[in-house]
């Protein structure tokens, strides 16, 4: 069963809080960064993204990023802009983007439970990000990204979590420049607290990792490279639980640099041993499972497959793995998604009108849009032991760090 602990949180004073709260360190690169902090002292990205106070040529992987993170959360604390919680509590996290709501809990979870495979795991991780990670917790001292988990929905759970939102006054209540409006309840009664935890304990079987991976193997390499200098808190990383009712998985789309050495007609051509291929007049969003918006030299298509191209097991039935196969793969010799130079992801929440830019611009040859992975097939894989393609699914809203942070010395 789901090992889950309170944690006393380090979190910005309430008339910070939307100052602070800043977008993930991993959908911004340094510039977007630098934009987005700038003529912003309380801005989180300081730490997240620490570069921004470098000069503009520094490497963000070089040793001086991760010591000026360090040095920044240290001042953070000492003006006052953060404290920790006297006592270790829950919090429980409501986003609203476009009218839809979705309630998690963020909790301390078990870096044991993630090694034993009770957190479920769906993607491979990249060794260069997960080192980047390592290496910001180890200097910081402080679990600054959240690993954002999923599991199967309890009645009980959701009822005592919607109670307590009804019954208390939220510490943090603002909307972001981006619409998103984001509330956070501190869960500090002890029977509360217990009750909670009982019920991860003994209803919740397993956590499904929906977006996180290079974090959560952070967080476990960390607490191995510490070894018996670890803290308790080590044991456990920063995560929100959400439950399956409440998630809103994204599209997540491909472009890819060039044809692999193929004509435009030539790729046309080959992909009708696969599909079915169509010319369109409008970008496709697809809305069936095996349906595919393909956009190449100015032209929409919409790519269907065919009987018998793709299997029924829990990972050949994704779309994913069928583009990959089908098209990635077998025509454009891209092997290994995760290393592969020639190709970019680009999540939904960018819109269709991103996949047209970069092939306009002639950086990308052809791009591809994708019917969202649903929870259930999530889950499946997940629990068959299988992992997806890279880049499978985009969850949106995106947590906002800065809001609750674990330290971990």
């Amino acid at each position: 069963m789901a090992s889950i602990q309170p944690f006393k949180a380090l979190r910005p004073q309430p008339q910070l809080a939307s100052q602070v709260a800043s977008r993930p360190y991993d959908v911004l690169n340094s510039k977007e960064a630098r934009e987005e902090a700038g003529g912003n002292a309380h801005s989180f990205l300081h730490i997240t993204k620490s570069e921004i106070d470098l000069p503009e040529n520094t490497d963000i992987h070089t040793q001086a990023v991760y010591d000026k993170a360090k040095e920044n959360l240290a001042a953070f604390i000492q003006r006052g802009f953060l404290f920790r919680e006297e006592k270790p509590c829950y919090y429980i996290y409501q986003l609203v983007m476009n009218g839809r709501s979705q309630t998690g809990l963020v909790a301390a979870s078990s870096v044991d439970d993630y090694e034993k495979d009770i957190i479920k795991k769906h993607e491979f991780t990249r060794p260069e990000k997960e080192q980047d990670r390592i290496n910001h917790i180890k200097t910081s001292g402080a679990q600054t990204g959240n690993v954002f988990l999923a599991y199967r929905n309890v009645a009980e759970l959701d009822k005592l979590i919607e109670d307590w939102k009804t019954t208390h006054h939220p510490v943090y209540n603002f909307t972001a420049d981006d619409n998103i409006s984001h509330t956070i309840w501190v869960v500090n009664s002890d029977q509360t607290i217990k009750a909670i935890t009982d019920i991860f304990a003994t209803v919740v079987p397993a956590t499904y990792i929906a977006d996180g991976h290079h974090r959560a193997a952070s967080a476990a390499k960390v607490r191995k490279a510490l070894g018996q200098q670890a803290t308790p808190e080590a044991n456990y990383f920063l995560t929100t639980l959400f439950p399956s009712n409440q998630l809103y998985i994204m599209d997540y789309n491909r472009v890819v640099k060039d044809l692999n050495g193929l004509t435009e007609a030539e790729l046309l051509q080959k992909l009708t041993a696969d599909f079915t291929v169509e010319k369109i007049t409008a970008p496709l969003a697809p809305e069936n499972l095996h349906e595919f918006g393909m956009y190449l030299k100015g032209q929409w298509y919409k790519l269907t497959s065919k009987e018998g191209t793709y299997t029924t097991d829990p990972i050949g039935i994704l779309d994913v793995s069928i583009l990959s196969n089908n098209v990635l793969d077998k025509l454009l010799g891209i092997k290994d998604q995760r290393t592969d130079k020639r190709i970019d992801f680009i999540g939904g929440i960018r819109g269709l009108s991103e996949l047209e830019k970069r092939v306009n611009s002639g950086e990308m040859a052809v791009a591809f849009s994708l019917h969202p992975v649903t929870i259930q097939q999530l889950f499946d894989i997940a629990d068959s032991g299988n992992v997806m393609p890279p880049k499978s699914t985009w969850f949106e809203p995106k947590l906002r760090d800065g809001l609750l942070t674990h330290l971990i010395a």
